[in-house]
């Protein structure tokens, strides 16, 4: 029986870009084994990347479009996370998807409840500027620091049993930026079976928000998790 999966992308301000992005996606994903639908989380766009997507999901059935008024990535996720009602749910950036991510991915199906496209594992080919690579080990550390976590790589492309999410994405505190973060790092704690598979990343276009820029608001969100974490686990004592 061919797995289902929802695979969420938040979108803001994409009016440009998504087209061209989204013909690439579907053409990808019609190589995996698997039966999909793309649920696109609109969030307080003001160019038109709305009223385009619900064009385009108006053409395809594979398609789904939610509508949020405010600008803010992880209350998108979440909200695509909530509407998802396959088995399987994956979250890809509109610039950034992997159709041999999610093949390799269901393929550990039996025996993960969470699939990173790590791009710190072994194997993983990390094509970014050195900037952003160097962010990327800097956070992770940061998040084996504060959580002692045993995962490589948090922030990124992923596959989660949709069973986790409905027991978990309600404890979660983080929008923004760490909502995904947060998920991960509650479901580690949970016991729940993590794996990781080797990412490939090649940025599509120039980033569109300032890596120094995000520093100080993620070092914040990433305290406000442990201290909300510390809090919990004095209340279960």
């Amino acid at each position: 029986m061919r797995p289902s999966v929802d695979v969420i992308i938040p979108v803001h301000n994409e009016a440009a870009f998504m087209p061209g992005a989204l013909h690439r996606l579907l053409a990808d994903i019609e190589r995996v084994a698997a039966d999909i639908t793309v649920i696109l989380a609109e969030n307080g766009s003001t160019d038109g990347t709305g009223e385009l997507a619900e064009r385009l999901a108006a053409g395809d059935r594979r398609l789904r479009v939610l509508r949020l008024p405010d600008p803010d990535y992880g209350a998108a996720m979440r909200a695509g996370f909530a509407a998802a009602g396959a088995t399987w749910v994956v979250n890809f950036d509109i610039d950034y998807f992997s159709a041999d991510f999610l093949t390799s991915a269901l393929a550990l199906a039996g025996e993960a409840d969470i699939v990173l496209a790590s791009k710190r594992a072994p194997g993983a080919d990390d094509r970014r500027a050195l900037l952003r690579r160097t962010g990327t080990l800097g956070f992770n550390l940061i998040i084996r620091l504060l959580f002692r976590s045993a995962v490589s790589d948090t922030h990124g492309m992923k596959l989660i049993r949709r069973e986790l999410i409905d027991q978990l994405a309600s404890q979660v505190i983080s929008t923004q930026d760490l909502f995904d973060t947060e998920l991960v790092i509650r479901a580690e704690r949970r016991g729940a079976r993590i794996a990781e598979v080797p990412a490939t990343v090649e940025e599509l276009r120039e980033a569109r928000s300032s890596f120094l820029g995000r520093v100080p608001r993620t070092l914040r969100g990433l305290w406000k998790i442990r201290r909300a974490l510390s809090a919990e686990a004095r209340s279960d004592v």
